[in-house]
């Protein structure tokens, strides 16, 4: 297999042609990338559950909207949080990409509160095996782009894929405009 250049820190943005429902227009942050696969959290799929009813103590430091994302298909069951930090960041936040990082749930909140900028939580995550992500690239089901600190903590996440879309240069940005069903165009 040759060298897999990481995709760490960028998003994945859903072309109209990808098929997967769990992946129709969605954006995903990848947390990890390398030889052995990928892992993500797709952004803009909020849940109606709150995360005053799953993780009472980390519901205050949830930015609006405060509720869990749904942030893959895999392991709904666990939890997975990000938080955007300037500078070197506090114990329990791990750097991912930049200023955004990954949360340890099992910190105490109060700990990390005065640090954290607006925290998501995300039900699952997107994995892909060694070459899977590779394969679905070159097939075109996803736009790469880089991301920004406020794509994780974006107030309006169904607005997400259209905003991120439209930032870029080009034919991408044009995208934004797609349809939902072209074929009613």
């Amino acid at each position: 297999m040759s060298e897999v250049s990481s995709l760490t820190g960028r998003l994945l943005v859903a072309t109209p042609a990808l098929s997967d429902p769990n992946f129709d227009r969605s954006v995903v942050l990848l947390l990890d990338h390398d030889g052995d696969g990928a892992l993500g959290v797709v952004l803009n799929r909020p849940t109606p559950v709150d995360v005053s009813e799953v993780l009472e103590p980390w519901a205050r430091l949830a930015g609006e909207p405060g509720v869990v994302f749904q942030g893959g298909p895999v392991a709904l069951d666990a939890a997975l949080a990000l938080a955007v930090v300037p500078g070197a960041g506090p114990l329990g936040w791990r750097r991912v990409h930049g200023s955004i990082g990954l949360v340890d749930l099992e910190a105490p909140p109060e700990v990390l509160a005065a640090e954290l900028g607006s925290l998501r939580i995300f039900a699952g995550y997107a994995g892909w095996g060694p070459g899977q992500l590779e394969r679905e690239l070159e097939e075109g089901a996803w736009y790469v782009v880089d991301s920004e600190p406020g794509d994780v903590s974006v107030p309006e996440p169904e607005r997400l894929w259209r905003a991120v879309l439209r930032r870029q240069r080009g034919t991408l940005a044009l995208l934004a405009t797609y349809p939902d069903d072209p074929s009613l165009n």
